[in-house]
């Protein structure tokens, strides 16, 4: 496990980074692309990165990388679900230990999840990232995490 003061420096760097990107596109959907991709490939201890979005009351899975993942989401179940229907960021050491856990790749072992919201602060959606290993996340993936979803709606157009 990294370092927490190397983590949250890295974090900064990457939120500088996207920060600089988004402000080339307002469209919400290239943002949350061009984040999945930039954690993905940055943070070496993320398996999968990416959204789940709710339509209709359902939680569809929208921009991510990594390996195939599940298409919907069970109702109310699961890491994603728990952490919309809290309404907070969870960090989960071991999916196998979580009540209801929706088990997409089986290689996933912990979890981190944060709410998405959108201007008003209704929660839209969820940024889901597993890691390989148990106990990958800590406060401060979820933290710097929070502060990256927020660039979905504050970076303005350049």
């Amino acid at each position: 496990m990294m370092d927490k003061a190397k983590k949250r420096g890295r974090y900064q760097r990457l939120r500088t980074q996207i920060e600089g990107i988004l402000q080339k596109c307002e469209d919400k959907q290239a943002r949350m692309a061009t984040i999945s991709a930039v954690l993905y490939h940055k943070m070496d201890y993320f398996f999968w990165c990416g959204f789940y979005m709710l339509q209709d009351g359902r939680l569809i899975v929208n921009n991510y990388q990594g390996p195939v993942a599940c298409q919907e989401l069970a109702k109310d179940t699961g890491v994603c679900w728990a952490g919309i229907n809290q309404g907070k960021t969870l960090v989960i050491e071991d999916v196998e230990k979580f009540p209801g856990h929706i088990a997409c790749d089986s290689r996933s072992k912990s979890e981190v999840v944060v709410p998405v919201k959108d201007e008003t602060g209704n929660i839209i959606g969820i940024l889901d990232v597993d890691s390989r290993d148990l106990n990958s996340f800590d406060e401060v993936d979820a933290e710097e995490l929070e502060k990256i979803i927020e660039l979905i709606n504050t970076v303005e157009k350049i």
